[in-house]
């Protein structure tokens, strides 16, 4: 199985969501704007490139475009090994691995886009990707320039991102350029993030963290503060609120989530699957880990791309029709959703109660509405978590039947 990576904030542009208005996934973000009391169709398809940048809008208009189109991709039956996002896109990484339901992630996402505009606004600062040298000669330059600059990204080889309040980074940038740097590119986005600059950020988005319910994982989510595969649910509160101010560890992590890839199940290369705006992480992979494969997902065409590179590769492919099920293969089947809704596993159970499934059996709810197998045989996994939002047809589990 491949290793979904989600893109964050900076990713954004005009208009990216309209090559999905016609796409059966495109229902999420009609749901995400009833959480988050927002029309975020508009924000998706009509604002501009300032609208964008602001905080409040990037992160949601981002994090709701990267579940779009993560929920086309679950459509087909695909499952991840592992998940791992930049920096906002660690919470899309978390609905991918049943961490946390879609409604609480909407608003948590929300909570975390205005607290970070806040304290945007109370300490504006800039954030800019220079190419050409290392980490270790990035933090040089930055405390070369003994001001309010940080190394607030390490994303590949030879490329990061140092931030902080204008004039420092600007000071940070001639010396880096001394040291090597071939270029400095201004990011998009509204703030120094990932600095101490957005500690007034912490309070706010530490009671927003208390009252999330975070899951079991699914599948482990690389953490972007320290690089390393998590699955406990109760760990993510401290992590996500010390991202906030601690440098992503991107680099770190792809070589990570390539590990987690050589040591499990899956027979290929390692292949990376990007769901999102833009495709940014693509190169950043390629770069740290040249023997990669990368399926960049942005538009609906880029799904063919997806299915044909894992043709022959992962048993759980082609999307399901109807309500009855729908054959895999000679012996494989998928469970699908009968309506949309919410998914949960029925009361007082964590999931099937065997390794068996005979006709009938109860496998989940969707929105109060039962789950029930159609076929006879042995489960090989259940494909939705709870707290996620499905559409009928989606595939909520998959067996080999007899």
């Amino acid at each position: 199985m491949p290793a979904f990576v989600f893109p964050g904030q900076g990713s954004q542009r005009p208009g990216m969501g309209r090559p999905w208005r016609d796409h059966p996934s495109w229902d999420v973000v009609q749901d995400a704007s009833d959480v988050a009391g927002r029309d975020l169709e508009r924000l998706l398809t009509e604002a501009g490139a300032d609208e964008l940048t602001e905080t409040r809008n990037a992160q949601l208009a981002t994090f709701v475009m990267g579940l779009v189109v993560l929920d086309a991709v679950e459509r087909l039956g695909i499952e991840p090994t592992a998940c791992a996002g930049h920096s906002l896109g660690e919470y899309t990484a978390l609905v991918a691995a049943g961490g946390v339901g879609f409604e609480e992630a909407v608003r948590l996402v929300a909570e975390r886009g205005e607290a970070m505009q806040e304290a945007a606004d109370d300490n504006p600062g800039i954030m800019l990707a220079v190419t050409g040298i290392d980490d270790e000669r990035a933090r040089i330059a930055c405390r070369r320039a003994d001001g309010d600059v940080w190394l607030a990204n390490s994303n590949a080889p030879g490329e990061c991102v140092i931030a902080g309040r204008p004039p420092d980074v600007q000071r940070a940038a001639e010396v880096a350029a001394e040291l090597g740097a071939v270029r400095t590119t201004p990011v998009k986005v509204g703030g120094a993030f990932h600095t101490p600059l957005m500690v007034p950020a912490q309070p706010r988005l530490r009671k927003a963290l208390e009252i999330t319910t975070f899951y079991p994982l699914a599948v482990p989510v690389v953490a972007n503060v320290d690089s390393l595969p998590h699955d406990a649910g109760e760990e993510w509160p401290s992590l996500l609120s010390a991202q906030l101010r601690s440098p992503v560890r991107w680099r770190q992590s792809v070589l990570s989530l390539a590990a987690i890839m050589r040591t499990g199940e899956w027979d290929g290369d390692a292949l990376f699957c990007e769901l999102g705006p833009g495709g940014p992480l693509s190169a950043m992979v390629r770069a740290t880990a040249p023997e990669a494969t990368t399926v960049a997902i942005a538009v609906p065409d880029d799904l063919d791309t997806l299915v044909a590179t894992l043709t022959g590769e992962t048993a759980v492919l082609g999307a399901a029709e109807g309500h009855q099920g729908e054959r895999l293969y000679v012996s494989e089947r998928l469970i699908i959703s009968p309506c949309a809704g919410i998914f949960d596993l029925p009361a007082g159970t964590t999931g099937p109660a065997g390794p068996t499934v005979e006709i009938g059996d109860l496998l989940g709810l969707v929105s109060g509405t039962e789950v029930r197998s159609p076929f006879a045989g042995e489960l090989m996994g259940v494909i939705a978590h709870p707290g996620e939002r499905v559409q009928p047809g989606q595939p909520i589990a998959w067996l080999r039947a007899r």
